[in-house]
């Protein structure tokens, strides 16, 4: 097994990077600073890092078409026009409650978007899990402390996400045409006796999910039984979200934070907040395109 040759992508230190989504027309990683209410740009090929200010906490990104985004924030649901960076809300939710704002997220290979919301300052069962197609919302899973790991199989047949407060990686039966789970979940992953907490995740055409491990150093990807095959050593405590990036999504990029930590642990983990490339041989793919109306 090749091993993965770790860099970083970008030095610009996010106090909550999350959220990584990579546009392969423009070969462009989107990312966001969540607390400080940022998306992040920059080309996989190099070059500066664009900061666009969004004047409230955001956490997801999904691509319309070649000139809209759809980006998930504390209010819900905003159109991005690309060219002048305009947000539009497009659909509410938890609007009316200042407790809470969007966190993990992810485009079901159909065009459905599940969103996933949670307390600002993790409050006990504050958040939800949301699943948005052509304009219809609704709430698939309540009662979540810490929304996380959404992602879909290539073929939409199964849906995986976590309440990280669990330590528990649920997988659930899906509908591959409208994106809405079938049946009870059932647990993928049993991760409360391992090391760190289960965060942003990633599924392959093999069928393995790439997990970023907050707070354990790693990046950890576990074969379609659920079993783990492969730990990959960061050089940050806490990881937060891997994205397959490159012409053939064959690499991945993962976020990373220093939210939480004092001045002395800060010190003890200096890139913490940086964005990594991981030349690691992996079978990835690109998001789907969300579809809104």
């Amino acid at each position: 097994m090749r091993e993965a040759i770790v860099s970083v992508f970008s030095d610009h230190v996010c106090q909550l990077g999350e959220g990584p989504s990579y546009d392969p027309a423009t070969d462009t990683l989107y990312w966001f600073d969540i607390v400080n209410g940022q998306l992040l740009e920059k080309p996989l090929s190099g070059g500066a890092v664009k900061i666009h200010e969004l004047g409230q906490m955001a956490s997801a990104i999904a691509i319309i078409d070649d000139k809209r985004q759809l980006i998930a924030t504390e209010t819900g649901l905003h159109v991005r026009d690309v060219a002048t960076g305009k947000m539009t809300l497009h659909t509410a939710i938890e609007a009316d409650n200042p407790v809470t704002r969007s966190n993990d997220s992810r485009v079901h290979p159909c065009g459905a978007f599940w969103v996933g919301t949670m307390g600002k300052g993790e409050e006990k069962a504050a958040g939800s899990i949301y699943w948005f197609f052509r304009g219809e919302l609704r709430r698939l899973y309540s009662d979540i402390t810490v929304s996380n790991s959404i992602c879909f199989s290539e073929d939409g047949t199964i849906a995986c996400y976590t309440d990280t407060s669990t330590g528990l990686l649920m997988r659930v039966a899906c509908d591959p045409a409208t994106g809405l789970p079938v049946g009870e979940p059932k647990i993928f992953v049993d991760h409360r006796k391992a090391k760190g907490y289960i965060d942003g995740s990633v599924l392959d055409r093999d069928g393995v999910l790439w997990n970023a491990c907050w707070g354990g150093s790693v990046v950890e990807a576990y074969g379609p039984d659920g079993k783990l095959i492969r730990s990959v050593a960061m050089p940050v405590t806490q990881p937060s979200c891997p994205a397959f990036v490159g012409r053939n999504a064959d690499r991945l990029v993962v976020t990373s934070a220093w939210s939480g930590k004092d001045e002395k642990q800060r010190l003890l983990d200096p890139q913490a907040g940086m964005t990594f490339l991981l030349d690691i041989p992996v079978n990835g793919r690109f998001e789907p395109r969300v579809l809104i109306a």
